[in-house]
């Protein structure tokens, strides 16, 4: 077990833990909840090493094994499945074993390396990896791509995997879904579900904690908590926590006020004196139950539209996807993905977008906010639309050099330069104070973006997009980075938000609350979704294993075709190689070169997989065979030697 006792831990000056005590038990899977800044991050670089506590005791079990995600962005040609297999850090050490042993003479080492080999399952190492690459939303003919052809999102998936790969009694996962869509969410549930060792995760997602825990620890004004249950139970009980702890704090205050009452009063009296002396002691002894705080919970509203179009937009047989690349050929059409859809987007709709990874869903919504130009059909927009987008790449196109306060500037003047200003207040201190409003106070307004975390970076993109007073919102993964109580504030702002939702997510808890209808993006179309999330979410997971079937399926008639081409062939050989029955002899000659051929095949086959290491039992049975193989071929050619004599002494 994993235990802290009194632990005191530091960040430069800040304290982020002072006497925190628990226990976490083997196999409990625990979310790690606590605001941002609270010291999670810290927490985990204790458990895994790379931080030493400044006081008190921590004791992690020496033998366990650890799997983590790692954070750096992977830079190889390797493969994708390779790049994964090699997570696998016992096979690893296996194959390094095997290779050194076969370096030395030492036959008995050998031995143990190639059972440790097996052992670790070199088997079926690269299916396991391929997986959970596929697992987590990759096709079958990405499988080998390296992992240099992939973005920074996809291969942060990599990384996930290849922690997945490596056996492990202690996983730690720190925002595991935040490069995932909702597909490959629903799939590491269940993987996770799965798993048997003890994990501890740290995740903004109320759903995915609630599926995956059962043990909550939370971290509050370096302090640390324990609560037995998932995130939905710990905000229960931490309620009545909070409650019981505000009441007693109440009375320990009318409690204060008497006592005090009474020394004003009686302590200049000598009659009183020692009673009055005797409450001043109390007063210092009582263990002061400290006020709640508010924890000020960060909230916003988007302004009323200028105004509401209805429809917002038309699509009529409307084709999403992308124009050929600038380097192809002339005359190379473009990539269709999602083909004819008609249909009309109204005031006030709330409408989640859903599908299965790679289906279409960013397309269909870049298309609609003029990032892309649709392959065919025509989108009619209302008078006076106004779309505010919120891309997954969004991030990425804050400059990183300028400030918040520089972004605000620069988008007044496009927005003027546009003739869009609808009623917002321009100056710069009007600004300053719309900053603020999204906790971007003090000298934060001048603090350049490109060393803001990413929830800060996300929540200066909302900002920007509430300042234009949008009236169709497109949210394409819009809580990525961002923590439990701005998504709780987007999903009220968005629920009072008098304009249409379009909201493609992995955020289920967003979904729930903020669509009222939902589009399924499937086999090249756009249709309703009738059923809620968890009817999505089964649809989800039996589409998963209808994949793998087919996958399966066609492996399958591959290797049975195969079977029967070598077979035909082996036909069609013995067929070519049958000998005239022009005698008794000349059959039996025939017959014994048949069967010869046949074993010297056999034996280089042998010869060849004896060559490549394989595991111990094996090599040893190939052996074996390779050497009754070598038998009966000396046997068969002395026969072959004397038929051949006796045709021609006969001749």
């Amino acid at each position: 077990m994993i235990t802290l006792k009194n632990v005191n831990l530091r960040r430069g000056a800040k304290v982020l833990l002072d006497g925190a005590s628990v226990t976490i038990n083997p196999g409990e899977k625990v979310g790690l909840v606590g605001r941002n800044g609270a010291g999670k991050s810290s927490l985990f670089a204790l458990f895994n090493g790379n931080l030493h506590e400044d006081g008190g005791e921590y004791y992690i079990p020496t033998q366990w094994r650890m799997g983590q995600v790692a954070q750096d962005m992977p830079e190889t040609e390797q493969s994708a499945t390779d790049f994964v297999v090699e997570g696998d850090t016992t096979l690893l050490a296996a194959q390094q074993e095997v290779t050194a042993s076969e370096a030395t003479d030492d036959y008995d080492r050998m031995a143990h390396a190639y059972m440790a080999l097996q052992d670790a399952g070199a088997h079926d190492a690269p299916a396991r990896a391929q997986a959970l690459i596929q697992g987590l939303g990759f096709k079958t003919t990405e499988l080998d791509n390296p992992v240099n052809s992939f973005s920074g999102g996809w291969r942060m998936r990599l990384q996930l995997a290849r922690a997945l790969m490596c056996p492990s009694d202690l996983l730690l996962l720190d925002e595991p879904t935040n490069h995932l869509d909702l597909d490959a969410l629903v799939w590491l549930e269940a993987w996770l579900k799965r798993y048997e060792g003890t994990m501890i995760v740290i995740s903004h997602d109320r759903e995915f904690l609630d599926a995956v825990t059962n043990v909550t620890l939370h971290i509050d004004a370096g302090k640390l908590v324990r609560y037995g249950g998932n995130y939905s139970k710990f905000e229960d009980m931490r309620a009545e926590q909070m409650e019981l702890q505000q009441n007693a704090f109440a009375k320990q205050q009318d409690k204060i006020a008497h006592l005090q009452k009474f020394i004003a009063r009686f302590k200049a009296k000598a009659s009183k004196a020692k009673q009055a002396q005797s409450r001043v002691k109390a007063l210092d002894r009582m263990e002061k139950i400290a006020p709640l705080l508010s924890e000020a919970d960060f909230t916003f509203e988007f302004k009323e539209p200028a105004n509401l179009p209805n429809p917002m937009l038309s699509m009529s047989g409307v084709s999403f996807g992308y124009p050929p690349p600038e380097d192809a050929p002339e005359g190379t059409p473009p990539t269709v993905i999602v083909r004819n859809v008609s249909k009309s987007v109204l005031a006030g709709q709330r409408i989640g977008i859903l599908g299965a990874n790679g289906q279409g869903k960013s397309t269909v919504v870049k298309t609609i906010a003029r990032d892309l130009a649709p392959i065919g059909g025509e989108i009619t927009e209302g008078k006076g639309l106004n779309i505010g987008y919120f891309a997954q790449q969004e991030l990425d196109v804050l400059r990183p050099a300028d400030t918040p306060l520089e972004h605000m500037i620069r988008l007044v003047k496009d927005m003027t330069a546009a003739g869009k200003i609808v009623g917002q207040q321009t100056r710069e201190q009007d600004l300053r104070s719309f900053l603020g409003t999204f906790n971007f106070g003090g000298d934060m307004v001048k603090q350049a973006v490109g060393s803001m975390s990413g929830g800060e970076k996300a929540r200066l993109v909302l900002c920007m997009i509430v300042w234009q007073r949008p009236n169709l919102l497109l949210l394409d993964e819009p809580t990525n980075h961002l923590d439990l109580a701005t998504r709780e504030a987007l999903a009220m702002a968005l629920n009072e938000f008098e304009g249409t939702v379009m909201l493609v997510s992995h955020d289920r808890a967003l979904l729930r609350s903020v669509c009222d209808e939902f589009w399924m993006v499937s086999h090249g179309g756009v249709e309703p979704f009738d059923g809620d999330l968890d009817d999505y979410q089964r649809y989800l997971l039996d589409e998963a294993k209808r994949q793998r079937e087919l996958i399966k399926e066609a492996s399958s008639a591959a290797a049975k075709a195969e079977r029967k081409a070598q077979a035909e062939a082996a036909a069609a050989a013995k067929v070519k190689a049958k000998p005239a029955p022009s005698s008794a002899l000349k059959r039996k000659l025939a017959d014994l070169e048949a069967r010869m051929a046949t074993l010297q095949a056999e034996g280089t086959q042998l010869e060849g997989h004896l060559c490549q290491s394989p595991p111990p039992a094996d090599f040893a049975n190939q052996g074996k065979r390779l050497k009754a193989v070598n038998e009966e071929l000396q046997n068969l050619e002395e026969q072959w030697l004397a038929v051949s004599s006796e045709m021609e002494s006969a001749a």
